[in-house]
């Protein structure tokens, strides 16, 4: 591993502000300060259209290191207005956001054009690494523990006035105990002002259908990529196999086209799908109550092996079913 030479030198670092000797944060509070002395930087794991992320050490802990470096070609200076504004966002919801289930803020520097966040390190990658490496169906109680551990943590952001609004199986992270934790808030927005932050935002094949039309953006988007990481872990695929980027935003936005359920997917969990990626986001459940209806599941699961008590709830009407159900064991939300 190097010091984080290139960004640093020894008399001023290159993502930290000073005042009157002091090291400050782009908050101007020492907790999100990053004392760039104890940061070690190793090898690239990944990168973006601007930015990289590096396996590194902080405070002799292991962390992941994203930095982000304005172009230097910027013409108006735009870009370079727009990364700082993301990062400063980023920063300030993560720095906020203290679960479980959510990825571990560890600190922030900038000093423009260089900005850098630092997050805990999970040591197995992302849910897409592990859905890759697996290869095939993940076994029900396994997908419900690992569904739960998503919930939860957007139950949280979503308790934080935060809309994530890039949810997908890169953006959930696993640690060496096997938990989940939700992480990549590069794109997060408060929900009293998405709609001004709108600037191209998501994954087409996650997004619901409102976000592809530019339309009012809800808490309600998150809700519908869970719906398709749900079908993913359950599939096996990934969704829209086959199609590409725009073909998959024109199919959902113009087509409400979703992927087959597989025949095989017990009906409540079908039935919970289909709930969450609904083209009405009025009709997708909160994830306070997605939680609730996951722990009903676990525990079917652990007294009868099956949930075949709960498919009898779906079996007339699936949407129905589980909508009532949502009602019954979920409504009003309560902590």
């Amino acid at each position: 591993m190097k010091i984080f030479g290139k960004l640093k030198s020894k008399k001023d670092s290159a993502c930290t502000k000073r005042s009157n000797g002091k090291v400050v944060s782009v908050e101007s509070t020492d907790e999100l300060t990053a004392d760039l002395s104890r940061l070690l930087i190793g090898l690239k794991f990944a990168q973006g259209a601007h930015s990289q992320l590096y396996h590194g050490r902080y405070k002799d802990e292991p962390v992941a290191v994203k930095t982000t470096r304005v172009p230097d070609d910027t013409g108006d200076g735009s870009i370079g207005a727009r990364l700082e504004k993301l990062f400063t966002r980023e920063v300030t919801l993560l720095s906020r956001l203290h679960h479980p289930n959510v990825v571990k803020f560890k600190g922030a520097c900038r000093k423009p054009p260089v900005f850098c966040i630092i997050t805990e390190y999970l040591s197995e990658g992302s849910l897409r690494a592990y859905l890759h490496k697996l290869g095939g169906i993940i076994p029900l109680p396994k997908v419900i523990s690992m569904a739960l551990d998503i919930a939860r943590g957007m139950a949280f952001v979503h308790s934080q006035g935060v809309i994530h609004r890039d949810l997908k199986p890169e953006n959930i992270l696993i640690n060496q105990d096997f938990k989940l934790k939700v992480a990549d808030f590069g794109i997060a927005c408060r929900d009293t002002s998405c709609d001004a932050l709108a600037d191209g935002a998501g994954t087409y094949r996650w997004m619901a259908p409102e976000m592809i039309k530019s339309k009012s953006c809800s808490r309600k988007v998150d809700v519908y990529a869970f719906g398709l990481i749900l079908w993913e872990m359950v599939a096996g695929r990934i969704p829209f196999e086959g199609m590409n980027p725009v073909q998959v935003a024109f199919a959902v936005a113009n087509k409400n086209l979703r992927p087959a359920i597989p025949g095989d997917c017990p009906a409540a969990i079908k039935a919970l799908i289909q709930q969450c990626w609904s083209s009405q986001p009025d009709t997708r459940p909160e994830f306070c109550q997605v939680v609730k209806v996951l722990e009903q599941f676990e525990a079917s699961l652990a007294s009868d092996g099956n949930l075949d008590k709960l498919q009898s709830l779906t079996c007339q009407d699936h949407r129905k079913g589980i909508f009532h159900l949502i009602q019954k064991i979920a409504h009003p939300c309560t902590s």
